[in-house]
């Protein structure tokens, strides 16, 4: 089964026979969301497990386990301060 969020350019698949990987081994799954904490209040009303948000310099942050185990992050990418410096 293919998974394509609504605008979005990526998919994910799943099913049986994909890859040789075993159940629940898969980490560093990112979905991006416009926001954040919409996507884990939908979560957590589906009964899923998720982290409280984690908010970092460079985006929004929350993170859950799939049945299988596999590790999901949810990121909300903040909007890049103009002004700010670089290194």
């Amino acid at each position: 089964m293919q998974l394509t969020p609504p605008g979005s350019a990526c998919s994910v698949a799943i099913g049986k026979g994909l890859t040789d990987m075993a159940s629940g081994s898969q980490r560093g799954i990112q979905v991006v969301v416009p926001d954040v904490e919409d996507a884990r209040r939908r979560l957590v009303e589906n009964g899923v497990e998720v982290t409280e948000i984690d908010d970092m310099p460079w985006g929004r942050f929350a993170f859950f386990r799939d049945p299988d185990g596999n590790a999901w992050t949810l990121q909300q990418i903040l909007p890049r301060n103009e002004n700010a410096e670089t290194s």
